[in-house]
C-alpha cells in the first residue's frame, strides 16, 4: 500500500484558503477515486473535494471549520501500489516492482453548489459572494449593516474575514445599530 496525499485545491486565482465545512469520509473508511471526501468553502465557491485516489482514508489533517491554505495536505489515503509493464530483454513483458503513487487534487472546483454572486441593492454596486451573503443571513446582519461594512477585498469587496469580524463585534455590543436614512 502507498500513501497518497490530498491536498487542499486551489479554487481560483486570488482564492489562497478554503474552510473545511465537513468530511463526508470517516478515516478507516474505504473511499473510490473522484469520491466526493469533503466539502469546503471559500469567499468565492462552496464545492466538494473529490478523493484522488482509491483506497482507506487513514489521517483527516484537518478537522471540521479549520481554514486550510491552499496546497496543504488535508488527508492521507492508503492506495493499492501499481505496477507498470516493463519490456523484458525477450521482447515479452514482465512486472516491476510496485512504484509509490503520488497524486494531487485538481486545480478546479469538480462539483459547485455556490448560486452566482448576489448583488447588494444599494448604491455603492458592490457584489457579496454566496458564503458573505450566507454568513449574514444566519448571524441575522441586515441589508443596512451590510451597506455600511467596508470591505478589505478586492474593489471594497466584503470577505469572509470581514462579515465573521463583523458579526463577532455586533455580538459583543461594540457596534451599534445603523443609522436608517
Amino acid at each position: 500500500m502507498a500513501n497518497v496525499e490530498l491536498k487542499m485545491p486551489k479554487m481560483g486565482e486570488s482564492v489562497h484558503e478554503a474552510t473545511i465545512i465537513r468530511w463526508l469520509k470517516n478515516e478507516g473508511e474505504h473511499v473510490d477515486a473522484d469520491e466526493s471526501l469533503l466539502e469546503i468553502a471559500t469567499d468565492k465557491v462552496d464545492s466538494e473535494v473529490p478523493s484522488i485516489a482509491e483506497g482507506i482514508l487513514t489521517k483527516k489533517l484537518f478537522k471540521d471549520g479549520d481554514i486550510v491554505q491552499v496546497g496543504t495536505v488535508i488527508a492521507i489515503i492508503d492506495s493499492a501500489s501499481s505496477k507498470i509493464a516493463v519490456p523484458a530483454q525477450n521482447g515479452q513483458q514482465t512486472s516491476a516492482a510496485p512504484v509509490p503513487v503520488v497524486l494531487e487534487a485538481v486545480s478546479a472546483p469538480l462539483v459547485s453548489h455556490a448560486s452566482p454572486a448576489v448583488k447588494i441593492n444599494s448604491g455603492d454596486n458592490r457584489f457579496l459572494s454566496p458564503l458573505v451573503r450566507n454568513i449574514a443571513t444566519t448571524e441575522g446582519v441586515s441589508q443596512a449593516e451590510l451597506d455600511s461594512l467596508p470591505g478589505t477585498g478586492d474593489g471594497g469587496r466584503i470577505t469572509k474575514k470581514d462579515i465573521l469580524n463583523f458579526v463577532e463585534l455586533k455580538k459583543s455590543g461594540k457596534v451599534a445599530a445603523p443609522v436608517k436614512e
